[in-house]
């Protein structure tokens, strides 16, 4: 072999966009339990990476066992190392619970009871998976982190940005817009051009066992969708009762505390006879929750808080023609993005009013298939 033959095969960069053989570059992959990261474990491991599998304990499992579908229940830790075990990788399970209460758990009943809807998902990726985890794997020499998450990838000259993926049903981008541009940087996303169907066939493939497991589909730490009872045992006497009020001004009836309820909520709201009435407002100082006709859900500007920018241009003063997203079932529509003076803070103007729009929730940027970045909506209009 020549000395430039030599020199060239050090700088081939491999499916991971590193300058190294797959061999000599370590990844750390976040194992739910679940087959879409099932799958790029055995992916990579059949590349020839060198892989480690992490699975995080993140609540007990005394009640989580408990429910189907749970992302950290005990059966998808136990999931995941029987398929480390199957394709021969290291696999190792870390007590994250601690901080996964204060970082997820407080925050999302503290957001109830401020009369929000917050989306602890998102969080959990911000705070905990792409944070703690993160520093877990490079604390491993690992070169990148990979997960199971569907968005897809593009390098430039070390600068990675984020577009949606290929299959619009699974695509997660709604959930990652909080992910800084260091992280984005160090992370891999191999299933973001794949369609679900193609993965659970590679999953029988490489013969794994969770190749049939349904997806999670309810927050890990909620047993049975019931959120409320959460937050009651997060946070003692936080359900009181008041007021349910027409936006008129007129009380139509009373509730057993805002917790119960949710910005759009049409359902279950005790107060028959009437024309149909969803919940307008929240108000927690005043234990209120102020409904009103569907055409007063109408929301056309926004303001959002915790903003994460990945664009590679400042958002200008003018304002900047985008696409956003502001809630996970509902479609990117247009709208305009202004800065603002308070650090971290932007305002958003809809083209078209959206609907149902809530403090807590999240309203993420796109320019095409790209994701911007991202805020917290912290009121609308």
């Amino acid at each position: 072999m020549t000395e430039n033959t030599a020199l060239n095969n050090e700088m081939t960069i491999n499916s991971l966009g590193i300058a190294k053989s797959p061999a000599d570059t370590r990844v750390v992959v976040a194992m739910s339990g679940g087959v879409d990261s099932s799958v790029v474990a055995a992916m990579l491991k059949d590349e020839g990476y060198d892989v480690v599998g992490i699975t995080l304990q993140l609540y007990d499992h005394g009640i989580a066992v408990q429910k189907k579908g749970a992302c950290c229940a005990g059966q998808d830790i136990h999931d995941a190392r029987r398929v480390s075990e199957a394709i021969g990788i290291p696999h190792y399970v870390l007590d994250y619970e601690t901080r996964f209460q204060d970082s997820v758990m407080e925050n999302f009943a503290d957001s109830y009871i401020r009369g929000e809807t917050p989306i602890p998902c998102v969080r959990c990726n911000q705070e905990v998976k792409f944070k703690d985890l993160l520093e877990t794997a490079r604390d491993l020499d690992a070169d990148v982190m990979a997960t199971g998450h569907y968005v897809q990838q593009k390098i430039f000259d070390h600068h990675t940005e984020m577009y949606r993926a290929v299959d619009d049903n699974r695509d997660q981008s709604y959930f990652l817009f909080a992910t800084t541009q260091e992280q984005l940087d160090y992370l891999r996303f191999p299933l973001g051009g794949m369609e679900k169907d193609d993965v659970r066939k590679l999953a029988e493939k490489y013969g794994l066992q969770v190749a049939d497991k349904p997806d999670s589909q309810d927050i890990c730490f909620v047993p049975n969708g019931n959120y409320a009872s959460v937050i009651e045992r997060l946070r003692p006497g936080a359900s009181e009762p008041g007021e349910i009020v027409h936006m008129d001004g007129e009380v139509l009836g009373h509730h057993k505390g805002i917790i119960h309820f949710t910005i759009g909520q049409r359902k279950g709201l005790g107060i028959g006879g009437r024309d149909p009435l969803y919940v307008i407002r929240l108000l927690p100082e005043l234990k209120q929750v102020i409904v009103g006709p569907k055409e007063a859900l109408g929301v056309s500007d926004i303001t959002i808080t915790e903003v994460n920018w990945l664009g590679s241009k400042h958002i200008p003063e003018a304002g900047l023609e985008i696409e956003v997203k502001v809630r996970s079932t509902r479609p990117p529509v247009a709208a305009t993005l202004f800065p603002m003076l308070d650090k971290g803070m932007a305002h958003i103007r809809l083209a078209v009013p959206e609907m149902g729009i809530s403090p807590g929730q999240a309203a993420v940027f796109y320019m095409a298939d790209q994701i911007l970045g991202g805020g917290w909506i912290c009121k609308s209009v």
